[in-house]
């Protein structure tokens, strides 16, 4: 074991001298709700997030906003349902159905499009910002698709956000963790000679595509799986599952896993293809369960009791008001989220609402121009409501979990009953 630096002492009491807890939100990129060992996966391996799960109170029915990660995220940001943040799809669409990238050189739209978007964002509160004016420093890592992080509260960024320097969704910032934690260990050093506490956004590029896991990861999963494309994918689970060690060994090193509360949830899901590196049916970018759902946990060691949660609905909405309460932040009352320690709370809310939409947004000022689904789950059943027309399924998602057996035709009252909290949500109409 190495010697820790003095730094780290007072690290290690960092907490109790703010009198605030420091925050670390862990989210996967672009993993299926069950690739992980404790969710029952029979090949892929993940010990670490295995034991982070023992150590948490972890949801297994937690859902995401949408089934897209910049939708997605921005949700986890603001504490807000897509409807209401604004940011529907990850690209711009333009005129002849082509997508509008971050080169403004290409296209003279590029600049004002896109600052269209980050001014109507700017206009939300957001954890970064919130926090920071709290007196905490804000660490920006991984995928960021809102321009320069810094604009939204952050005091420490890895990603520029600039469309001249190639950014889009994260820029260097997704070099963390596939190029180590560097970033991560400088930030926490500041935060010690500061004496501040600290939340850390870390979004690692993780598995997601490119699938470039090691080779002896890969080797290994070609031992379990002929398919040279889901054995890929596989590596890369593990190979994150390894990256969320690395990280949570620097807390324990350092002194800081008593006094940081970590949350973890996927922003999207991800099913692969076994025909190419691309994802299959059911899973992102769509509102089944391979699109939409996640665990989700929350570890404070001796605050948070440790348990797994199979019943209770969460949403990733519930984050927002979560990681502020725990750092005595007044939640915005914009947020309808529930602190995910309060269970009984919880329990109580009768349902949870996503919006699924195109890929490349097709208009800024109509949010129903890029609708494509909106769905709710409410105790054991799910109804999904296509924009196309107009049709709607309706699945018992714990005892048909593969949404395999549509029952909207057989039950009409729980169809009806369920459209009509949809409605009460958001509708096109408004």
């Amino acid at each position: 074991m190495r010697t820790l630096p003095a730094i780290f002492c007072f690290l290690a009491t960092l907490g109790s001298l703010s009198g605030k807890q420091n925050v670390l939100l862990i989210i996967s990129d672009d993993q299926a709700w069950n690739d992980y060992s404790f969710m029952g996966h029979e090949v892929i391996e993940t010990p670490r997030l295995d034991r982070l799960a023992k150590e948490s109170l972890t949801y297994t029915r937690g859902y995401v906003t949408s089934p897209l990660c910049r939708p997605s995220l921005a949700s986890m940001f603001t504490g807000l349902a897509t409807p209401e943040h604004g940011i529907t799809g990850n690209d711009l669409e333009i005129p002849g159905g082509k997508r509008l990238k971050p080169r403004p050189r290409r296209h003279p739209d590029w600049k004002g499009k896109h600052e269209q978007i980050y001014q109507a964002f700017e206009k939300h509160a957001g954890l970064a910002g919130l926090l920071k004016d709290a007196g905490y420093l804000t660490l920006q890592t991984g995928k960021w698709w809102e321009g320069d992080p810094k604009r939204f509260g952050f005091t420490h960024t890895m990603t520029h956000g600039d469309p001249e320097r190639g950014g889009r969704h994260g820029d260097a910032g997704l070099k963390i963790s596939r190029k180590g934690i560097e970033p991560i260990k400088n930030f926490l050093d500041e935060a010690a000679s500061d004496k501040k506490p600290f939340f850390i956004w870390h979004a690692p590029f993780l598995p997601h595509t490119p699938h470039t896991p090691p080779k002896e990861l890969f080797d290994k999963y070609l031992k379990k799986e002929t398919n040279r494309f889901v054995a890929r994918y596989y590596a890369m689970v593990e190979w994150f599952d390894q990256t969320c060690g690395e990280l949570l060994d620097e807390l324990d090193q350092r002194g800081l896993s008593k006094d940081t509360v970590i949350i973890y949830v996927t922003d999207n899901g991800w099913i692969q293809s076994k025909e190419g590196k691309h994802y299959d049916e059911g899973s992102k970018q769509s509102p089944y369960e391979g699109g939409i759902r996640t665990p989700i946990m929350v570890r404070w060691p001796e605050k948070v009791e440790a348990r797994m949660d199979e019943e209770t609905l969460v949403s990733s909405l519930d984050i927002a008001p979560t990681v502020l309460n725990l750092c005595g932040v007044k939640v915005p009352k914009e947020m309808k989220g529930i602190d995910l320690r309060e269970v009984e709370e919880l329990k109580k809310r009768n349902a949870i609402f996503g919006y699924d939409a195109h890929h490349d947004i097709k208009t800024l000022d109509d949010r129903h121009g890029n609708l494509e689904s909106r769905y709710v789950v409410s105790g054991d059943w799910k109804l999904i409501a296509w924009e196309e027309g107009h049709k709607m399924e309706l699945f018992h998602v714990r005892k048909d979990v593969a949404e395999k057996k549509d029952r909207s035709e057989v039950e009409v009252e729980k169809k009806t009953l369920l459209l009509n909290k949809l409605n009460d949500w958001w509708s096109p109409s408004q």
